[in-house]
């Protein structure tokens, strides 16, 4: 699959380079520090993609840990690119702490959902989209509603791209039964669930109530893949005021189990879609 590229996945691989060069070169983070005349926290936050690296910074760091040639040139530039700006950055005024989610969700080669209580964003009608977004931000004006419904619905066409990422979603039912926006709203929020479920990238399941209790209980979660050997798998976990990722390889393997339960627990695809309409025709 052609890699869409985002500065935000190119900041975390040069993140995970640097890092794993200062390993190799049996440096620890407070000698780079002193040698580049720098914090160990500047050190550390480049190492966790916590801060963009400056072309420069990773010029001196390079410097240091010995590496030349092609393999210096490439990391250079990959700097550059971390440091360009994502069509999301125009939004950056209501994107808060989500920018880095934005930024990894572009260039996904796959994404795995939970929810629990909400349609997933990328599989949200603009109506619905509206109602989240005005409940979950009631002190917002008119304007900076709009701004935030534009955003999510601006997410959503990388699920018709040439080359899109392949989507999995699993819903508690209890998802579904929540009016949100009224019945018209969710009536109409349901039959778009079952349309996007028929695209060939997207796998939807329902987790019915007769599926008792899941390790998953906790609360939603997902989970980007990625398909570059240099860009490991992240969970992502969202908070009412707090994003955490994720990137441990046994945190990702523990998640994604917990994922293939769910899975396993869930109605199948045609069956999720038949519960879906039926639900529909109802309100």
């Amino acid at each position: 699959m052609p890699a869409r590229p985002s500065p935000t996945v190119r900041r975390r691989r040069l993140a995970i380079e640097l890092r794993h060069l200062r390993e190799e070169a049996g440096l620890t983070i407070e000698r780079v520090a002193r040698a580049l005349e720098c914090s160990e926290s500047k050190v550390s936050r480049l190492e966790t993609a916590h801060v963009t690296a400056t072309p420069r910074d990773v010029r001196d760091m390079l410097e240091l840990y010995g590496v030349t040639g092609s393999r210096r040139d490439e990391l250079v530039q990959m700097a550059r690119e971390a440091r360009q700006k994502g069509w999301w950055f125009k939004y950056r005024d209501h994107l808060a702490d989500q920018a880095s989610y934005v930024g990894l969700e572009v260039a996904a080669d796959s994404i795995r959902i939970y929810k629990p209580l909400l349609v997933p964003g990328l599989l949200q009608t603009p109506e619905y989209a509206r109602a989240v977004i005005r409940a979950l931000y009631p002190g917002d004006s008119p304007e900076e509603l709009g701004r935030r419904l534009e955003l999510r619905m601006a997410r959503q066409p990388i699920l018709a791209e040439e080359s899109p990422p392949a989507l999995w979603a699993v819903l508690d039912e209890a998802a579904l039964h929540r009016l949100v926006g009224g019945p018209k709203v969710m009536r109409e929020q349901l039959h778009h669930l079952v349309e996007q479920a028929q695209l060939p990238n997207v796998t939807l399941q329902v987790l019915p109530y007769t599926a008792g209790a899941h390790p998953a209980l906790d609360g939603p979660f997902d989970i980007l893949g990625f398909d570059e050997p240099g860009d490991p798998d992240v969970v992502h976990i969202e908070g009412f005021a707090s994003q955490l990722y994720l990137e441990r390889p046994e945190d990702v393997r523990r998640y994604s189990q917990v994922f293939d339960l769910l899975r396993a627990s869930a109605l199948g695809p045609d069956d999720s879609a038949a519960f879906i309409t039926r639900l529909a025709q109802h309100l």
